[in-house]
């Protein structure tokens, strides 16, 4: 099997994007669904012998932004850009003392706070819903961001330029349109999915908002550097490990046609892919999914039991592009030797491989407590296996 590269790291991930076989699978680290918590790689550094200073990308999930040296040593093809808030809005966390403890508490733009015990420090949780007890009238009076803020989208355009000029990377957004998953956050999960149930109009009040938000945020950065980006990533949990969350039917009623609405905004700024990201089993949705125009599946959850790699690529491998998928996160990557996790990166590359359609990734972000060994040896076969020819 060859092993020499012979395209750029954006050829080969457009080629994979466009159902083509490139030199080799296009390899992902680094994002909000496809990347590495802090701790996990702290262990990684600390194995490499490697030191640098880590910066935060999510504090909810303790994800950092990995180094270029890291994503050169795992050939990484994709880069990242992203908008910030507003000017007026200062995101910040706050230690405070509750029950006797230190929590890092941090409130986003739509009032939600999110909070991680200083005894801890793993993740943050949310500990404030600013709509728990709202009706339709509170929703129509609530203080909601203004997506199209110019100010949230400065510098963007000029990062994303000298991405695409001085590097040859494909280029991605962060995640966003993350319409359905804000209005349980707000909200309260038990409340919203009681809501869901008893109270349908209360629910679609609520997505307009949050939707409309995502569409106004979607004009304005695509407007910035929809023709720079190879990819915009958008996605909602829909599902568990053992099918949906909530009704197939209220999703196609009501969330659906709001998700449709982020979804033609896209096309109509920009000729990237679209990338959508649910975890869990989501084969029910995966026709809804590329009638909507959604071009590429994550995570592929492949260790539940309608996400069968071989069934998947043999039903959709022509109409969706898997971008995942690569292992078992749960119960392979954390707990086998690295000699397992290389079998296990083989067998799934044999599957995803054959016709494009396929980058390669993790199932989800690699979490504190796997082992730097794995790590290193995830990424080493599927540079080493993901070489057609």
């Amino acid at each position: 099997m060859s092993h020499t590269e012979t395209m750029t790291p954006r050829e080969r991930v457009n080629k994979a994007l466009n159902h083509g076989e490139p030199d080799r699978v296009p390899i992902d680290l680094g994002g909000f669904q496809t990347g590495i918590h802090r701790r996990a790689y702290e262990s990684l550094l600390q194995h490499l012998s490697i030191q640098e200073s880590i910066n935060i990308l999510d504090p909810v999930q303790q994800i950092v932004v990995p180094s270029e040296n890291i994503l050169r040593r795992f050939h990484a093809d994709i880069r990242y850009v992203t908008a910030h808030g507003p000017h007026d809005f200062h995101s910040r966390i706050e230690v405070n003392e509750r029950g006797g403890k230190a929590w890092h508490d941090l409130r986003d733009e739509f009032g939600v706070v999110w909070s991680m015990p200083g005894d801890q420090m793993l993740y943050m949780d949310i500990s404030h819903h600013p709509l728990a007890n709202a009706d339709l009238k509170d929703i129509e009076s609530y203080p909601f961001p203004d997506g199209a803020e110019p100010s949230r989208f400065t510098g963007v355009r000029e990062k994303a330029l000298a991405l695409r000029r001085e590097t040859p990377y494909a280029l991605s957004s962060g995640i966003c349109g993350v319409s359905y998953e804000i209005c349980w956050y707000m909200r309260g999960m038990e409340q919203w999915f009681m809501d869901m149930k008893e109270n349908q109009t209360f629910c679609e009040a609520l997505i307009d908002r949050t939707a409309q938000y995502w569409v106004d945020w979607m004009t304005v950065f695509l407007g910035e550097v929809g023709d720079l980006l190879d990819v915009v990533m958008i996605g909602d949990d829909l599902t568990g490990q053992d099918g949906p969350l909530f009704s197939p039917q209220f999703y196609r009623d009501v969330v659906r046609p709001r998700q449709q609405r982020i979804i033609d905004v896209i096309k109509k700024k920009s000729p990237c892919k679209i990338w959508y990201h649910t975890c869990g089993d989501c084969s029910v949705y995966i026709p809804d999914f590329i009638d909507m125009g959604i071009d590429i599946l994550n995570p592929v959850q492949i260790n539940t039991s309608g996400m069968d790699p071989a069934q998947l690529k043999r039903m959709y491998g022509n109409d969706l592009v898997f971008w995942g998928g690569g292992i078992d996160s749960q119960r392979v990557l954390p707990f086998a030797s690295p000699q397992k996790v290389r079998d296990e990166v083989k067998k799934n590359l044999e599957i995803f491989k054959p016709g494009g359609g396929y980058v390669f990734n993790n199932v989800h972000n690699i979490q504190p407590g796997v082992p730097p060994e794995n790590i290193v040896a995830l990424y080493d076969a599927a540079y080493e296996f993901g070489f057609y020819g």
